[in-house]
């Protein structure tokens, strides 16, 4: 990677194109901006956003009480937010849910699941935590209607109130059993029932649920599948493939506030209950801070396949979108398969540069590499589909970002290279790159190589159509995001 700056990005790149004899002659004229105009997107403001299909109709639900839905995973309608009175979901919740709300001294809800079982009822994993400590509650509520009201059928899990014994006859250790929120509940290809869940403290676990009735069949907090000792990794949520026959376990890691640092990684796994690798080739079940550690960054980033983290696409002269913001702390996301479309989505929430802790959701299509692992596109989707492109249709001048594998308060800037048609990449980085069959790309920066896929979406900063590629380095854990300069 080469450390100097490029001072004008538009002049430097023609200049290098044509000096390149296999270079396209109309890049010369580079259109920045589009005719079009912005596009117009509506959203919703729902902390830890799961998401659920029911009739053509897409449904988040959130912390606090807070869901939205949206026909077309652009334009979001507010269903209702806040533990109240009037709050259609659980209009009582305060009475619904007595004991659990006695037993984790909070007067709140933290990351909710919804889901469909045999019976046709809607059921919702809630939990319930005093917030300071892993002191938690994790109960179901079931409605004949998706949108509420959900009725209590009780707790499941406990957490916390360590001079107590748990259900499986251990005392409460925080540094080794689970804070018992933010479930993630799903049927694995064979039709059993599982509930992953837990944050921090001691890691992330799985349990297997009775599909009939949606509750445990088993006591106690079953299976590890990674943590201990207060790592700051939660929300974990589970999708399979049946196409790769994998089932990907996507966590964040870091802290959700605008200078914690979340990002989302992922691990997969043959089965639904572990192990679990990433793509390094790390078991998950490893992923654990030092005996007396307490948010032990260092250690936690050496695991999991990092997909994305803070960043910003810089502004470059010419275009549109001059002040723009970075978003930070992508995290608690979910991720569903859409039969109709083909297409897999991941929907996060996201804080943004300078706005301190206000938030939204957003969605982006998901991909998967010709290695297997996930590859999130560029930007938020706006009903693109993968197409077929030509060597024509991708080289020209890119922007760049790196997500790396920290975690970090720290932004990932945009910086600048260009695909030649020649093969070669030159800019801020350098190497090489090719386009494998129609759609998918590799690109080879220094001695690692990013797979991934090619595909024209909607810059929406520079109010312009680009191509753009995602990409994954399988060895690194590392993604790459390119976003053209040129108006498509």
């Amino acid at each position: 990677m080469r450390k100097e700056i490029i001072t004008s990005f538009i002049l430097s790149s023609v200049m290098m194109l044509v000096a390149c004899s296999t270079s396209r002659e109309s890049f010369n004229t580079i259109q920045l901006k589009s005719d079009e105009g912005p596009k117009v997107f509506k959203d919703a403001s729902v902390h830890d956003p799961s998401v659920v299909k029911y009739n053509g109709t897409y449904y988040i639900f959130g912390s606090h009480l807070a869901a939205a839905k949206s026909e077309d995973l652009i334009h979001w309608q507010m269903i209702a937010s806040g533990v109240k009175e009037k709050n259609k979901i659980i209009p009582n919740a305060m009475k619904e849910m007595r004991e659990a709300f006695s037993w984790a001294q909070t007067s709140t809800f933290w990351a909710p699941d919804v889901i469909q079982l045999e019976d046709g009822k809607f059921y919702m994993y809630y939990c319930n935590c005093e917030g300071s400590k892993p002191l938690a509650a994790l109960g179901v509520a079931v409605s004949d209607n998706i949108e509420g009201p959900y009725k209590d059928k009780g707790i499941i899990l406990k957490s916390g109130m360590t001079d107590i014994p748990s259900e499986n006859g251990d005392v409460y250790d925080a540094t080794i059993h689970p804070n018992v929120v933010d479930p993630c509940v799903f049927f694995d290809k064979e039709g059993r029932l599982w509930m992953m869940y837990g944050s921090y403290s001691g890691g992330i676990y799985i349990l297997e649920l009775d599909p009939k009735t949606g509750m445990p069949i088993e006591k106690g907090y079953g299976k590890k599948i990674l943590g201990e000792n207060h790592l700051r990794i939660e929300g974990p949520y589970v999708l399979y493939n049946p196409e790769t026959d994998y089932y990907y376990m996507f966590l964040s890691f870091g802290g959700l506030d605008a200078n914690g640092g979340y990002n989302i990684r992922v691990a997969r796994s043959k089965n639904p209950d572990g192990p679990y690798f990433d793509s390094m080739g790390n078991d998950m079940i490893n992923c654990k801070g030092p005996k007396g550690s307490f948010f032990d960054d260092e250690t936690a980033s050496k695991y999991g396949t990092k997909l994305m983290g803070n960043y910003k696409w810089l502004w470059t002269e010419g275009e549109d979108g001059e002040k723009r913001k970075g978003l930070v702390s992508p995290g608690h996301n979910s991720a569903i398969y859409d039969e109709a479309s083909g297409k897999y989505f991941i929907i996060f929430h996201t804080r943004f540069e300078n706005r301190g802790e206000s938030h939204e959701v957003r969605v982006h299509q998901m991909f998967f590499n010709s290695d297997g692992w996930p590859v999130i596109s560029s930007y938020r989707y706006l009903g693109e589909t993968i197409g077929e492109y030509t060597k024509e249709d991708i080289i020209g001048p890119y922007k760049i970002i790196n997500h790396g594998r920290d975690i970090s308060s720290q932004i990932k800037e945009s910086q600048k290279i260009i695909l030649y048609s020649n093969g070669k990449i030159d800019g801020d980085y350098r190497g090489k790159w090719k386009l494998v069959g129609s759609n998918e790309i590799e690109l080879t920066i220094g001695k690692d190589t990013y797979k991934g896929v090619v595909l024209k979406q909607w810059d929406e900063f520079g109010n312009k159509y680009v191509m753009t590629f995602t990409a994954l380095s399988q060895e690194k854990g590392i993604a790459i995001w390119g976003s053209g300069l040129e108006a498509k």
